[in-house]
């Protein structure tokens, strides 16, 4: 579990400073038009730190660490959303340069939707993983025992 401790707080710092860079390069070059670099930071807050306290919480209590899919999970979810959130900073740095996309190469959102691409296979992975931990625990739950200890009215 402490994996995911470590993972939130990753998003957690690199949330905060891309918001911070946003600001800060957004003023150094006068910028004030839309740009992908302001959503930078509530893709890593919202999506990489939510989900990764959720996941703990989940990991916590049914037990997901060490499953073959949860594993698998863990890695793919991680590098999509860090694959997308840099593609989006680079869509961002050229915007905000004045590049608009279609002077910029196709490889960015070829790159961003491979991002999306391993997130979604993560997530798929997650479902794997928490069906089997869901259904240990309800058959632990239904022989009255959970954690060595006998459950009352179960």
């Amino acid at each position: 579990m402490m994996r995911h401790y470590y993972a939130a707080l990753m998003y957690t710092v690199l949330g905060l400073a891309s918001g911070l860079f946003y600001r800060e390069y957004t003023q150094a070059h006068e910028f004030t038009g839309a740009t992908e670099l302001g959503t930078v930071h509530t893709h890593l807050l919202g999506l990489g730190l939510t989900v990764t306290l959720v996941v703990l919480a989940l990991d916590a209590v049914f037990g997901l660490t060490g499953r073959g899919p949860f594993t698998w999970f863990f890695w793919l979810f991680h590098l999509g959303v860090l694959v997308t959130s840099v593609m989006m900073a680079v869509r961002g740095v050229l915007t905000v340069d004045g590049l608009t996309p279609a002077e910029t190469s196709a490889v960015i959102p070829g790159i961003a939707g491979l991002g999306h691409m391993l997130v979604t296979a993560g997530l798929a992975l997650l479902f794997v993983a928490l069906y089997s931990g869901v259904r240990e625990r309800q058959a632990r739950l239904e022989t009255g025992r959970v954690g060595g200890a006998v459950v009352e009215g179960a």
